[in-house]
């Protein structure tokens, strides 16, 4: 596993996110978006040493019921999940750094 460059068009139900096992993270955003694309580099610098971390792009929007359920409100919200447990959230990240902090949380 590592960082994913893919949005899924297809959003998982809620409850299947909720029943993933280990440490995930779950971006929130658009191709489209401009604060989407800036925090691309800082994950991949991020996710470089968590290679074993799974990452699931999520293309959110209107009618999206995943983003919803999370109440993301902007992009990209980023959800750091274990167990299906949320233990950190960073909304439009400026840094690395504060990504690297959230993963050490999860990983």
């Amino acid at each position: 596993m590592a960082m994913s460059h893919t949005y899924e068009n297809v959003e998982p139900a809620r409850v299947q996110i909720d029943e993933l096992e280990g440490p995930v993270v779950v971006e929130f955003g658009t191709p489209w978006c401009g604060h989407c694309a800036a925090a691309q580099p800082l994950l991949e610098v991020a996710f470089a040493a968590y290679r074993l971390i799974r990452h699931i792009k999520i293309e959110d929007g209107p009618r999206r019921r995943l983003g919803r359920s999370f109440r993301v409100k902007l992009w990209p919200t980023l959800i750091f999940v274990n167990n299906g447990r949320e233990i950190a959230r960073l909304v439009r990240p400026r840094n690395a750094a504060v990504i690297i902090e959230a993963l050490k949380q999860i990983g």
